[in-house]
């Protein structure tokens, strides 16, 4: 429970500056939904003379900006960018700290097994990312409420916003995965954009040549917002892959850091 409070209490105000912002970014996109709106027919015509790999690449050949979800669903992949960043961090960072810092061994001849220690800095960082979700949710429902020009389908909307989370587990359990491998992690900010960036990229490589097998490359193609916006619902082989991946990240890290050797300072 010490270790828990502790990493929970250590990541806090990160977590906070990172909501706050991803907020702030919501709303952002979300305000300029009444200027696309009644000016749709005029941008869905100015679209038309963008190359149609160009509109794949960015999700933009299948956009409605007059509907609030359709809109949403184009702004929802830079958030899912931004949130993926701060879990990849969190997984990366929660884990190799201890070594970088040289706290590993001190941590370690404490009288608890290093599953008492791997499973509460989990649990701490994966409640971040719930508390990150929940009040993002909030407030993307009051943000579609505040700007939307007509009704709209609430399921899809939600939808697409607990892709978010969906998104940042996967992410999450990749970072702590690699940080089990990478003992000599300096600074996880280069290996966390690198990788995020990575999954960025064949995103739009997926959405470019529209090739399924691409999007389960990716966890950004897992929770695609434009299958999402045009089916009402996950595509249950990219959910099941998901969550059996990150699941399987979580199992493999679990494994490393009870087996790998922890230098002495």
């Amino acid at each position: 429970m010490n270790i828990f409070k502790f990493e929970f209490k250590t990541y806090l105000k990160s977590n906070i500056i990172w909501t706050i912002s991803l907020v702030a970014v919501l709303f952002m996109f979300m305000s300029f939904f009444p200027v696309y709106s009644t000016q749709a027919a005029m941008m869905e015509k100015l679209l038309e003379n963008f190359p149609e790999t160009f509109l794949k690449a960015f999700g933009m050949n299948n956009m409605s900006l007059s509907e609030i979800v359709g809109f949403y669903s184009f702004c929802f992949v830079y958030i899912g960018l931004i949130g993926g960043i701060f879990a990849m961090k969190l997984g990366l960072d929660v884990i190799s700290k201890e070594l970088r810092e040289k706290t590993a061994d001190f941590l370690l001849v404490k009288p608890k097994t290093r599953s008492s220690v791997i499973i509460p800095k989990f649990c701490a960082v994966l409640l971040h990312i719930l508390i990150m979700n929940a009040v993002f949710l909030v407030s993307a429902i009051i943000a579609a409420e505040i700007f939307k020009k007509a009704d709209y389908n609430l399921k899809t909307f939600i939808l697409i916003n607990l892709g978010l989370f969906f998104i940042q587990f996967f992410l999450l359990s990749l970072g702590i995965m690699l940080s089990t491998f990478m003992t000599k992690l300096k600074s996880v900010l280069p290996v966390t954009l690198g990788v995020v960036f990575g999954f960025y990229v064949l995103q739009l490589l997926n959405q470019t040549l529209d090739d399924e097998k691409i999007s389960y490359l990716t966890p950004f193609g897992h929770f695609d917002s434009a299958y999402i916006t045009q089916n009402a619902s996950y595509s249950s082989s990219h959910l099941i892959f998901s969550v059996a991946l990150s699941l399987l990240f979580l199992i493999i890290g679990y494994i490393i850091y009870n087996k790998r050797d922890i230098p002495s300072v």
